[in-house]
């Protein structure tokens, strides 16, 4: 499928591959890993064609056709389905050739390639992937230019995984998705039955998807079998080995020196000490086991605070005059409380982190705390306040203040991993992860006792969110977190709190059971352990029932009736039309099958065409529609 052969490239004077080599063969799903600035998201350009190589080539077998999330997703007023459609090409110039073309011959083998790739089922197909990735079906109708950035990006993802493409290429595809949009993104690429290359930072997505992985080390591309904690173990077990051959080796040495040392100047033992001086060249230089550095940091310690440090005490908050979205909390915080925030995005999770940083007012209630609670604020948003032209240094100084000292300053930097020369340089110049850490220094700069993190995961390394559960679980504050990183929520998190319905509401398991309820709640059903006892407690006859619940049961099956009544007559009236249409289109198709409608002068073969294309496209808007419709029915 894809072979990388001796590749060379360099990036202004770094060498980011040398002479690297892999093979990744059809089906394969790999995970593409390496340390900040190693050269995984190079690596895809490169393979894409948009950056040229200094050595060596990139081979693909047959016409494989690539895909891969365009940096500038769609907007203006196409809809977000109509957008997640012309993402196949192919269709999209079939059916665009199909409106303009007047020969029998072409338009049959228009439509004979239009059913091989089951264009008439496209528009639902592009509408199940997009409910995955969390529109609502009023949404799908929405042009794309009322969305934000991070909801387009979605919409581009949506068009490529809806393009199916032989090879499947992904840089970070879960930095805008929330908890439920990746629960889904996960099923989808484990059902993907081509070849998939991702770049991710998701230790939970690396192991529940991929098959294989791909490290880049000293610059070259070594190959694992297994998921990601697979080569974690594997690439361990080679380093060990690489050091106890190598320490083996310099006892050899050491050996032999001593006695070339010892016995040179003597005649008796010249010839053996010229022996050992020719073992120890074979031997060669003493190799070092290459180490990465992990860069380590912490958040400085604040000051004791009695419990709570903060109470929410009914409070309802929402922006401008439109409608609250968020009603009447009522919860509390205390010094050593680490809580991750769920829900969809949208659903208010970063809204609640601005009111608890005091960032949004509330409407109604009151919101109680220490007048000596100091609060850390981090966001990815941050980003775009940072000055570019600046160096870290001078806004770690700024956010301190002109009575701290340059060692302060310093010293606060230090603590996230930044030496004196990369804090002296533009912060336009640095990478992603370094981005963020400065983010997190500044959020922290003052020792604060409760920690809000906005998806503070995106753009870091494995190692460095390795660092920040270190120091999230070393810090003595409190910590409110938000993150689709499910991996960071159980390391670090011991209560889970679901943003949902306007409300803020704890939630009784961990992360595992919050992820299976989302599953049964998708699949309309159970799931696991769980749903085998409630499958079970359902098939066991129930209790008879007191004359009064039996009344008050009845009464509620009436309503759920009638409330379903107008859903169910809907869809029988949609599952007619749809037979009606599919009887209308198989009528033309024995026509067009028919040797004699083509010696036959009086029937025109474009018009039966057109009428069939039309046809196929009623039916999958009729298909759409009915699948609307059974949703709507299926939640009464």
């Amino acid at each position: 499928m894809l072979h990388v052969n001796d590749l060379s490239f360099r990036h202004g004077e770094r060498v980011l591959f040398d002479r690297a080599s892999a093979a990744i063969s059809d089906g394969w799903k790999v995970g593409l890993v390496g340390r900040n600035g190693a050269g995984k998201s190079t690596l895809l350009k490169l393979i894409q064609g948009e950056f040229e190589a200094d050595g060596g080539n990139i081979n693909m077998t047959g016409r494989t056709r690539v895909g891969s999330v365009p940096q500038d997703p769609p907007g203006g007023d196409i809809t977000v389905l109509d957008a997640v459609l012309a993402a196949d090409v192919e269709r999209t110039a079939l059916l665009a050739e199909d409106a303009t073309c007047h020969d029998g011959h072409r338009l049959a083998e228009i439509h004979a390639r239009l059913d091989e790739i089951a264009a008439a089922s496209a528009p639902a197909r592009a509408a199940s992937i997009l409910h995955g990735l969390g529109f609502e079906n009023d949404a799908q109708g929405r042009p794309c230019g009322e969305f934000s950035g991070g909801w387009r990006m979605r919409v581009a993802l949506a068009g490529t995984l809806f393009s199916n493409p032989d090879l499947l290429i992904l840089d970070e595809p879960s930095n805008h998705l929330d908890l439920e949009a990746m629960l889904w993104l996960t099923e989808h690429l484990r059902r993907f039955r081509h070849t998939l290359l991702m770049v991710s930072h998701d230790r939970d997505l690396l192991n529940d998807v991929c098959d294989h992985i791909v490290h880049i080390d000293q610059q070259k591309l070594v190959t694992y079998n297994g998921n990601y904690d697979r080569f974690e173990r594997t690439r361990a077990e080679r380093l060990e080995h690489d050091a106890a051959q190598q320490a083996k080796v310099a006892a050899q040495r050491k050996h032999m020196q001593a006695f070339v040392d010892r016995f040179k100047a003597k005649a008796s033992k010249a010839r053996q000490a010229q022996s050992r001086i020719k073992m120890i060249e074979k031997l060669g230089p003493i190799a070092t086991v290459p180490v990465d550095e992990r860069i380590a940091f912490n958040f400085p310690a604040p000051d004791h605070l009695a419990s709570p440090i903060e109470t929410i005490d009914e409070v309802t908050v929402g922006y401008g005059d439109g409608p609250p979205v968020l009603r009447k909390l009522d919860l509390r915080l205390d010094m050593d409380d680490r809580i991750a925030l769920l829900g969809q995005n949208g659903n208010g999770k970063s809204t609640f982190i601005r009111v608890l940083s005091d960032r949004l007012k509330p409407r109604e209630g009151r919101i109680k705390h220490s007048s000596k609670l100091r609060v850390g604020y981090f966001s990815q948003d941050q980003e775009e306040g940072l000055d570019y032209e600046a160096t870290p240094f001078h806004h770690m100084s700024s956010a301190l203040g002109p009575t701290a000292g340059e060692t302060k300053v310093r010293a606060q930097l230090g603590r996230f991993g930044f030496s004196r020369d990369r804090a002296d340089l533009k912060v336009g110049l640095l990478s992603g992860g370094e981005k963020t850490r400065l983010l997190l220094s500044l959020a922290t700069r003052n020792a604060p006792h409760l920690l809000l993190l906005d998806e503070p995961t995106n753009h870091l390394d494995m190692d460095a969110r390795a660092s920040l559960v270190d120091a999230i679980n070393d810090f003595d504050g409190a910590v409110v977190l938000v993150s689709h990183d499910t991996h960071l929520v159980k390391l670090v998190a011991d209560q889970l709190w679901v943003v949902a319905d306007g409300k803020v509401t704890p939630f009784d398991g961990d992360i595992d059971d919050y992820q299976a309820k989302l599953l049964r709640e998708r699949n309309g059903g159970k799931s696991g352990k769980a749903g085998k006892r409630e499958r079970e407690a359902a098939a066991a006859p129930p209790p008879a029932p007191e004359p009064a619940a039996k009344k008050e049961q009845r009464k509620q099956s009436a309503d759920s009736r009638a409330k379903r009544a107008p859903l169910k007559k809907t869809l029988e009236t949609l599952e007619k039309g749809i037979a009606k249409l599919n009887k209308q289109r198989s009528d033309i198709e024995a026509r067009l099958a028919a040797p004699e409608t083509y010696s036959d002068s009086g029937v025109n073969i474009a018009d039966l065409q057109r009428e069939k294309v039309r046809l196929e496209r009623e039916i999958a808007h009729a298909e759409h529609e009915w699948l609307v419709a059974q949703e709507a029915y299926e939640a009464a």
